[in-house]
This record gives structure tokens, C-alpha cells and sequence, in this order.
């Protein structure tokens, strides 16, 4: 499963905000993380953030694209839709 995330790392908590859209209408999850946008760290809070959300081991969970973007695309290693409507809600868009 894909899912699609705008990051916002340096936040005061970690935490998922909830749906939101971007410029074209498609849906993102969008998200918080403590950790700093260096060497990797922010990707790797958001890897456990999500996975702690879904109830699966981080080991499942990886930054497909977007490492150095605030957009990126999650592999998720054994969901699917379901399993991500469950986590999250439905998404708006």
C-alpha cells in the first residue's frame, strides 16, 4: 500500500493531523514529527509514527519517495485501504 504524507518536521509533538488535500485535489495525510529534516531523522520518526498508527513493526513501514521533500509516498508493507481507513479515517478528496 501507498500512502501519501506532507511532513512538518520540528514540531513541538508528533502526531497526525488528518486528511488534506493538495494543489490537484488528491488526498494527504498530513503529519508531525519532532525529530529535525536532517540525515534522515525526520523520515525515520514519521517510519514510526505510521507505524504505531497502523499497529504494524516499523520494519514495514519506509519513505519510498520523497526523502528530501515534505511530500512523500510510505510503503506499507502488508495493508491496504482498509487498513489505512481504520488507522486514519476516510480521506477527503
Amino acid at each position: 500500500m501507498r500512502l501519501h504524507v506532507r511532513l512538518t518536521p520540528g514540531a513541538a509533538k508528533d502526531s497526525i493531523e488528518g486528511w488534506i488535500s493538495d494543489a490537484e485535489g488528491r488526498p494527504l495525510l498530513a503529519a508531525r514529527v519532532r525529530a529535525p529534516a536532517r540525515e534522515g531523522e525526520a523520515n525515520a520518526a514519521l517510519e514510526k509514527l505510521i507505524a504505531r498508527a497502523m499497529g504494524v513493526p516499523v520494519a514495514r513501514v519506509r519513505v519510498a519517495r520523497g526523502g528530501a521533500s515534505r511530500v512523500k509516498a510510505l510503503e506499507i508493507e502488508g495493508a491496504d485501504a482498509g487498513a489505512v481507513e481504520r488507522a486514519f479515517g476516510k480521506a477527503s478528496g
